[in-house]
């Protein structure tokens, strides 16, 4: 008899608390956290960068940092995760609940293809047919929008996109139809529209099979659309916890307030009062160089094509795209995962070679730069990667990721004058002198991302390629990141490629909005007139795919949609 049957949560949390010994002392991460998934039930999990969702999310599948030291009880169908055996662990991952990791580029191996790893967890779980496999494996990727699955079940992960890796990782905690579903920010590197299909998937995950679902995020507006109860955590206390309507609509504590107060909001312009914002920068030590009159990116009909090591199967990511970014503007870049926004970014940044039309930055033709012209063009470039995990080395501590950039680029001033330059980039993006000498794997996946900005940050660049800078930030540690972002572009007058499927980031910050689809440039303009009066069927439909943080606009918005032509799974794991 199953716990829905019962009644009995699936997941309880009796009094977690989780201490984290490390050489810089105990960190007290989870505190006394008491809490039931109710069969059938969407909770979600809110708070900001560091308050212990995330561990606390993990601790149900004992998945916990090393030096960890627990209390109290955690219960997965009846077995305390805390002190089962490793036996009883291996059938409860996968079989009785599945986790949707945050970071795809991290839990995806990248020697293997991506349908080998959907396979493993089937195989590993008593699945022996290899044909059966495979068929599975082709559904799932059918369910989470991969186009042309039969050809892209035999690629690597690199040759997916940041939101395809995202969707192949909710095919793989789909695959055995677990009873619990544990989503650590499983729509942090979609678009709205694939982040819509996303949340259908999961909602009839939820209706058909029974699952219940613990939905870790700091996307407000996903948490008005799927959740029914919202449990507010805050330096690894659990602070409030309420039905989605009562939590939006009378929040009891300050936090939670406050929490709610720094969503941005499409249309609320600089935050959602309205107001312009008091903005502190860092210190200037650069200032722009060059032609005022010459943009600082002209490309025309620009053309990208990837090809594999033999020539085969060429895929061509970017085609025609003509777009200027003038010394002092910043330019946001929207469109479905897959559609050429980090590839333009990185051919920009020197990254991506070009194979057709023109580039030229700072008016430097990027197809004849010579490797030390290319060295010294790199020095005015910084880089916000859209997986900070992935792009930091795991050996060197969070000051030495920051510094290094001065250390390859030479830069005066010797050893104390590059730690002090990375102490201050820490403050700037708000976190405390004492992680300078911590790993990034001892940071959350929010304060890598700030670590990140803050290392693009180090040469003063002339020319920002911020590729999803806020994808992982918590509403209110983003309002803070922005603001400095903002002062940063003011007050240095660095031109920036702002890349993110975030349409209110976007309005916030970029002076002209570019919509990218399937590798062409669909629409081009004002922020103000792309965003609020779109010319383009495709752009109409990226906005109206952005959910609304209120409960009752969005039932509304779903009560009025119809059948949605999405591809959904059935009650046996087949297309709908």
């Amino acid at each position: 008899m199953t716990t829905a049957q019962t009644g009995t949560p699936p997941l309880r949390y009796a009094g977690l608390t989780l201490d984290i010994d490390t050489p810089q002392g105990t960190v007290h991460a989870v505190a006394d956290v008491t809490l039931d998934l109710e069969p059938g039930e969407i909770l979600a999990v809110v708070g900001e960068s560091g308050s212990g969702k995330t561990l606390t999310a993990r601790a149900a599948l004992g998945l916990l940092p090393p030096r960890t030291r627990t209390r109290g009880a955690v219960l997965l169908g009846g077995e305390d995760v805390l002190t089962a055996p490793p036996a009883t662990l291996r059938a409860l991952r996968g079989g009785e609940a599945a986790m949707i990791f945050q970071e795809p580029s991290t839990a995806l191996n990248p020697v293997f293809r991506v349908g080998w790893q959907l396979e493993e967890g089937l195989r590993a779980h008593g699945m022996t047919r290899r044909a059966e496999r495979r068929a599975r494996a082709l559904e799932m990727l059918r369910a989470v929008g991969i186009p042309d699955p039969e050809r892209r079940i035999d690629d690597y992960p690199h040759q997916f996109s940041g939101g395809q890796k995202q969707r192949i990782v909710i095919a793989m905690a789909l695959a055995l139809r677990p009873s619990v579903i544990i989503a650590d920010e499983p729509t942090t590197a979609l678009d709205v529209t694939v982040q819509a299909e996303i949340l259908d998937l999961l909602r009839h995950c939820r209706e058909e099979f029974g699952a219940s679902i613990v939905l870790i995020t700091h996307n407000m507006g996903v948490v008005a659309d799927l959740a029914d109860r919202v449990a507010v955590m805050y330096r690894g206390d659990l602070v409030e916890q309420a039905p989605v309507e009562q939590l939006f609509a009378a929040p009891r504590e300050e936090y939670t307030r406050e929490l709610l107060a720094a969503v941005p909001r499409l249309g609320s312009g600089l935050g959602p009062s309205g107001e312009a914002r008091r903005i502190t920068a860092i210190p200037v030590r650069s200032a722009v160089s060059a032609a005022p009159d010459a943009p600082a990116v002209r490309m025309s009909d620009l053309e990208v094509t990837y090809r594999s090591g033999f020539g085969a199967h060429p895929v061509r990511a970017v085609h025609g795209v003509s777009l200027e970014i003038a010394r002092g503007e910043v330019v946001g870049l929207v469109g479905e995962s897959g559609s050429g926004k980090s590839t333009i970014g990185r051919a920009i940044g020197g990254l991506e070679p070009v194979s057709g039309g023109e580039l030229e930055v700072f008016g430097d033709d990027l197809r004849r730069l010579g490797k030390r012209r290319l060295r010294e063009f790199r020095r005015r470039v910084g880089f916000v990667f859209q997986d900070p995990a992935a792009s930091f080395n795991s050996f060197m501590t969070v000051e030495q990721c920051i510094s290094e950039p001065m250390q390859i680029h030479r830069l005066p001033g010797g050893r104390a004058a590059r730690r002090a330059r990375a102490l201050e980039l820490l403050d700037a993006v708000e976190l405390p002198a004492a992680f300078a000498d911590r790993f990034p794997f001892e940071l959350s996946g929010g304060q890598r991302q700030r670590v990140g900005l803050a290392r693009a940050l180090a040469l003063d660049p002339d020319l920002v390629i911020a590729d999803e800078p806020t994808s992982a930030l918590d509403v209110s540690v983003q309002a803070r990141v922005l603001e400095i972002f903002t002062a940063l572009q003011r007050d240095l007058g660095f031109a920036s490629l702002f890349i993110s499927h975030d349409l209110a980031v976007v309005e916030m910050l970029a002076h002209r909005v570019g919509v990218l689809s399937r590798g062409e440039l669909v629409e081009l303009g004002e922020t103000e007139r792309v965003l609020h009066h779109p010319e383009h069927p495709y752009t109409q439909r990226l906005i109206s795919a952005v959910p609304v943080p209120d409960p009752e606009v969005q039932r509304l918005r779903r009560a009025g949609a119809g059948s949605p032509d999405r591809p959904l799974l059935d009650a046996n794991g087949g297309l709908a």
